[in-house]
């Protein structure tokens, strides 16, 4: 049984292994460099055909847009750079002023033929065949080899797509949701006793860094948009991406909003040292609506990053009812936080911004405000796609896949 459970542990540690960026980026750019070198040999007449490898080595990535991106600009640039290298070779040859010429001339024959990060390689070809006696055959063998590498690269991942990152994007912004739902709990456990200016300090402190962690999950949701994007394996790839991304953008308003919150409660508690921020039933009442408005967040993580599906129902349903509960508990709240401003009059605006940022959390995971923005989106989307790509929008319209995504938001096309 033990033995059992160690081999199970074990595959699924390699598994998980395997598909780590790091890991698949370094079997997918090893194997296709070796292929692309074995071509070359046949068909390049140079002995040593090194720049079809180095190219599928440069081309595969690990999504396959941008593999696509990287082979059509690596090509690019080599043939300019190769152009180039022809034009001063038969105008002025190979010499010091040459040289810082031709470099002049390549680099700014790669900004005009947009090859973006490629720009130097445009330089680097020129220099290389420059170089060379026999201009024209190591131009074209260049050219040639290229073409191999590219080719092998996209090929490569034709014949075995690259994986799709959006499970990982998914864990990262769950992730993000539970830490913001931890930093909740804690403001309002020590809101609702005798909170020192320190601690209340120290959560904003916690508070602000919580913008490196969206920072991340940002890296990880353009690795998982890019993977969705021309891969055959992906049949909602627009869908998929416009969740995702506007998830994060909820979740990046309510840190900000949650951060506000840190910072009115610090500056209450530097006010009313030694003193509670709250009297004893506000502090409670208040502690329940964060611990609430926590458990909503973890549901709005988990919501946005479920395949559209009955699990999506469920989920949306859950976040709904936490959300109304929220409300209820605001409701509550208010006229608590009225009489402590009564009360304390000097503090009357921080008793408001703690209402006011509490109430903006909830209504901006609201299923209504999302479905709202996923239909804005999609609209953006959608008119980019059409002044892009006029006739590929038609023809998606004619077969009414534009309709397929309206619907798979939950709000029909027509209510647009």
């Amino acid at each position: 049984m033990r033995e059992a459970r160690e081999g199970r542990w074990s595959r699924e540690r390699l598994a998980k292994v395997l598909r780590d960026p790091v890991v698949v980026q370094t079997l997918r750019s090893a194997a296709a460099a070796t292929i692309a070198y074995v071509i070359a040999l046949r068909l390049s007449p140079e002995v040593a055909p090194l720049t079809a490898p180095l190219t599928a080595l440069l081309v595969v990535q690990v999504t396959f847009y941008a593999t696509l991106t990287n082979g059509i600009r690596r090509v690019n640039s080599v043939v300019a750079g190769v152009l180039v290298a022809i034009a001063f070779s038969l105008l002025v040859g190979l010499t010091w002023w040459s040289l810082g010429l031709l470099i002049v001339a390549a680099l700014g024959v790669g900004h005009l033929v947009r090859v973006h990060e490629y720009v130097p390689e445009v330089a680097i070809s020129a220099m290389l065949v420059l170089g060379v006696t026999s201009v024209g055959d190591v131009a074209w063998a260049r050219i040639l080899e290229t073409l191999i590498g590219a080719v092998v690269g996209l090929g490569f991942n034709l014949l075995l797509a690259p994986p799709v990152w959006v499970d990982e994007a998914g864990e990262s912004l769950g992730d993000l949701a539970r830490r913001l739902r931890q930093l909740m709990l804690r403001i309002g456990e020590e809101a609702a006793g005798r909170q020192p200016y320190e601690q209340a300090a120290a959560r904003l402190h916690e508070a602000r860094r919580l913008d490196h962690d969206i920072i991340e999950v940002d890296a990880a949701l353009r690795q998982a948009e890019d993977s969705l994007r021309l891969n055959p394996r992906v049949r909602e790839g627009l869908l998929h991406r416009v969740v995702l991304r506007t998830g994060l953008d909820t979740l990046e308003i309510c840190t900000v909003v949650l951060r506000v919150l840190a910072r009115s409660l610090t500056d209450l508690a530097k006010d009313r040292e030694p003193d509670s921020l709250f009297d004893k039933e506000t502090g409670a009442v208040l502690d329940q609506l964060l611990s609430e408005i926590a458990d909503a967040v973890v549901s709005f993580s988990v919501l946005v990053t479920t395949h559209v599906s009955s699990n999506a129902d469920a989920a949306e349903s859950r976040l709904s009812t936490e959300l109304r509960t929220a409300a209820g508990t605001r409701d509550r709240l208010a006229p608590l936080l009225h009489e402590e401003a009564q009360r304390r009059p000097e503090h009357w605006q921080l008793y408001g911004a703690v209402l006011t940022e509490v109430n903006r959390i909830i209504d901006e995971m609201n299923t209504e405000h999302r479905s709202r923005r996923l239909l804005e989106e999609l609209d953006r989307v959608s008119q980019e796609q059409r002044a892009r790509m006029p006739r590929l929008t038609r023809i998606r319209e004619r077969m009414g896949i534009q309709e397929k995504l309206w619907s798979r938001t939950g709000v029909s096309g027509r209510s647009r």
